[in-house]
């Protein structure tokens, strides 16, 4: 009897399920996720805990799904990156017969079945164009079938909702009357003075101040800025949104090469102004601050790329020279903002 088709969130967490437990446990062991790590608590707080209680099934089944992807995208960023390269030119759209023979190049090249099975469940979750291919090479082929989801109730104090003894329930019932009780007892509020006609009509006529400059298309969202990134930037420059090629300056020292403090790289502007950008640094490797940049293939980047959640200030004397490599569409701003 054939399986009930799975979504793209139930790929993903049979892939992790299918993927050897020393693998998971290997990448997850890999993560700083300490308390200072700049990590949503919905993604570090899950990894914490498969960190501590070793329980990939429970982790696989039962965590948020953001933190299930997460760690996924870490175990396929390697695989991914060498099927891109076998690819070549057809790495956008490839055929299944194409795809197929890059999997068996890299598992002749020593990538393992684990490598395989998180590339194909992370494509899928990702919904890379190739899904269907990844999905058809899932189910044909015997050693990347994926097992079943689980019946596993959800052992998290987040989700499992707490028991409450009746004797307590019955006091915090009683104390909740007892408050009732004290403020219909209490001395109504007096009535605030009505405005004069004349007030009325001359707070109407105030104007409001509004800020001079481009009004944000609609359906865009608008960066929210610090007071000092405020002053120094607009969040409606016509630059917002746009991939550019800068000089990013190191976030330390290099200690083999000291000397170079910076390096150009493309960066998104978040913000702008006549003397500078603000800019998320887009890099080719992973990290807890960064998320995959999701249209690096649109804008001709030629390996897989990652966006940093820290925005950096960058000097410059002429905007006009500065290197553009393509807008963000607003699907895509809003998916980063």
């Amino acid at each position: 009897m054939p399986s009930t088709p799975s979504s793209p969130a139930q790929y993903v967490r049979r892939g992790l399920l299918k993927i050897s437990d020393a693998a998971v446990l290997e990448a997850v062991d890999a993560l700083d996720l300490r308390a200072n790590a700049r990590i949503s608590a919905v993604v570090g707080m899950p990894l914490r805990s498969l960190q501590q209680r070793r329980d990939v099934t429970t982790f696989a089944s039962t965590a948020p799904i953001a933190a299930v992807k997460g760690l996924l995208e870490l175990l396929a960023m390697e695989p991914l990156e060498k099927v891109i390269e076998a690819l070549g030119d057809h790495s956008e759209t490839p055929s299944y017969e194409q795809l197929a023979a890059a999997v068996d190049q890299l598992l002749a090249n020593g990538s393992t079945n684990d490598d395989m099975v998180a590339l194909l469940t992370f494509a899928i979750g990702e919904d890379f164009p190739a899904g269907p291919h990844c999905r058809r090479l899932l189910e044909e082929r015997a050693e990347f079938a994926l097992p079943e989801l689980p019946d596993v109730a959800p052992s998290s104090s987040l989700v499992a909702p707490k028991e409450v003894d009746a004797e307590v329930r019955e006091q915090r019932r009683a104390r909740r009357e007892e408050e009732k009780k004290k403020r219909a007892k209490a001395p109504a509020r007096p009535v605030r003075p009505a405005k004069s006609k004349g007030e009325k009509k001359a707070a109407a006529t105030t104007p409001t101040p509004v800020r001079s400059g481009p009004v944000t298309a609609p359906g865009r969202r608008r960066a929210i800025l610090t007071p000092g990134e405020f002053e120094r930037f607009s969040p409606e420059h016509p630059f917002v949104g746009t991939v550019v090629l800068v000089e990013v300056p190191f976030d330390s020292v290099d200690p083999i090469v000291p000397e170079q403090r910076a390096k150009a790289r493309p960066a998104l502007v978040v913000a702008a102004s006549d003397t500078g950008v603000l800019v998320r640094g887009i890099y080719s490797n992973p990290a807890t601050t960064r998320v995959l940049f999701q249209p690096w293939r649109r804008l001709g980047l030629d390996h897989v790329s990652y966006i940093d959640g820290d925005r950096i200030a960058v000097a410059l004397d002429n905007l006009d020279e500065i290197g553009r490599l393509g807008r963000l569409v607003d699907e895509e701003w809003n998916g980063l903002v």
